[in-house]
């Protein structure tokens, strides 16, 4: 699997972040300008996915990122998969925000 890769202090404001973890992952915390699609339905929802502009992938930590975007270039998409996901995003002290109330956090 050859996926580029960018660190998360080098995804562009305003870019089109796609999270790809599961619901849980995201209620407890995620990028304010994230789209949440699931990996479990990424298959199913790829139209959601842009074709014309690069789309940034994140996980918790890369991996499920990192195959979700190898599969979105498959189909022709410009997808680079963010190194250390969520939890380097969050190390880096980036913006989140939880769906659960509470203070954000990458179980």
């Amino acid at each position: 699997m050859n996926v580029s890769e960018i660190d998360v202090h080098a995804v562009p404001d305003g870019a089109f972040l796609l999270d790809v973890r599961e619901e849980d992952e995201w209620l407890a915390g995620h990028a304010p300008e994230a789209v949440h699609i699931p990996l479990s339905e990424l298959h199913d929802r790829a139209d959601d996915v842009p074709g014309d502009q690069q789309v940034y992938v994140v996980c918790k930590v890369g991996g499920r990122s990192a195959h979700a975007a190898a599969w979105l270039n498959g189909l022709g998409r410009r997808a680079v998969n963010i190194s250390g996901g969520m939890d380097a995003w969050q190390a880096a002290g980036l913006p989140m925000t939880s769906e659960t109330g509470g203070e954000p956090f990458v179980a």
